[in-house]
This record gives structure tokens, sequence and C-alpha cells, in this order.
């Protein structure tokens, strides 16, 4: 219960925030298991667009999240494991034991979707940066699985890198149609294809 009423509360104030809205341009809010694979350029993101989804989607879509930021804290342990039920993984130095991959494939084995941003890390709110490898082998492990591109709009100016507070700016989410490996197609071609597929979104 408490989860829950958190949970609407952060939701109603990032929208109130940013005016957070969604914007459905390749696909349709659908209970299909999805993987959202979006731009990162600020600490709101998963939270702005975890928040558009509809309420039945949300609960079913879980954030994959940086171990080295969201562990630090109770209240953020708590946010990201309880509220959010987020998937929490090493991006460097990782075991056999806490191997992201297994924990995304675990997670989407049990039917929940995902939110993942394949940069790997936070940009700068200019150009996407190369994926790393995570979203291609998610593919090729699940091939019934949407790869949904969604693009974030002006979020890196609400939180930028290094804020410690966010700026009330209009925001939206753009979501495109699915991307899947092609026949025959390399690791490096599905994934600047992928990131393209991104990019389109900024101005459609």
């Amino acid at each position: 219960m408490l989860e829950r009423l958190i949970s609407a509360l952060i939701t109603g104030s990032i929208r109130l925030l940013t005016g957070a809205q969604a914007r459905w341009i390749g696909c349709a809010p659908t209970t299909a298991q999805r993987v959202y694979f979006a731009n990162h350029s600020s600490h709101v993101d998963f939270v702005l667009l975890w928040s558009v989804l509809p309420p039945a989607l949300r609960r079913r879509t879980r954030p994959v999240a940086a171990k080295d930021y969201w562990a630090r804290g109770a209240m953020r342990r708590f946010l990201i494991h309880r509220v959010f039920r987020g998937l929490v993984i090493e991006r460097t130095g990782f075991h056999r034991d806490d191997n992201p991959l297994a924990i995304m494939l675990a997670a989407l084995d049990s039917g929940d979707s995902l939110i993942l941003f394949p940069e790997g890390t936070r940009g700068r709110g200019g150009d996407i940066q190369p994926f790393k490898a995570g979203l291609f082998h998610l593919a090729e492990a699940c091939p019934d699985v949407e790869l949904i591109p969604a693009f974030i709009d002006n979020a890196y100016r609400v939180m930028p890198k290094g804020a410690a507070l966010p700026v009330p700016l209009l925001c939206s989410v753009a979501f495109g149609k699915p991307v899947r490996p092609g026949d025959g197609e390399s690791k490096p071609e599905f994934l600047e294809r992928s990131r393209h597929a991104l990019l389109e979104l900024e101005t459609a």
C-alpha cells in the first residue's frame, strides 16, 4: 500500500513538473511484452518514461538501473526495489552471479517488460552515444519480445548530469516502431540501426 501511494505521488509530481505526455507514433500502448529502449541524459529519464505508460503497463514494466547510483542510501534502495521494481545491475566489473544480461532475461522470462538505456550512461542531451551490446543479446534471446524505441525529449534540461534539483520544463516521450534483428544482420549493424530508429523520433 505504501509503495502504491509513493508511486502515485511520484508519477503525479513528474507530470506536474514536466507536463509529460506519451506520443505513440509507431506503435500503440498494449499489454504485449516489450523492451522500451531510450536515450539517457538525466536522472529523471526512466521515471518520466515509466510515468507516461498507462497504469496497467506501468505495473508490468521494470526499469534497468545502475547499481552504483541506486544502491547508495536506504531511500534510493527503497525506491528502486519496492516502488519501481527495478533491476539493479553492475555497469562494470560484474561476475557470473550478477551478469546484467542474465538478470534482464530472468525478468523477461517472468513476463515483465523492461525500460533499458542502451547507451549505458547518461549523455549531455546532444547526440545519442553508441549502444552497448545488451540490446542485441536481448533481441537474440527473446525474439518474441518487442523492442520499442522511446525518445525522451527535453529531460536533460529538467535535471542534467551534475544537477541536484529538477527544473520545471515541458517533456514528452515518443514511441516508435518495433525493431528486430534482420536476417544475417551483424551486432554492430543492428545496434546502429536501433540507434537511428531512436534518433528519428527526435524530429517525428
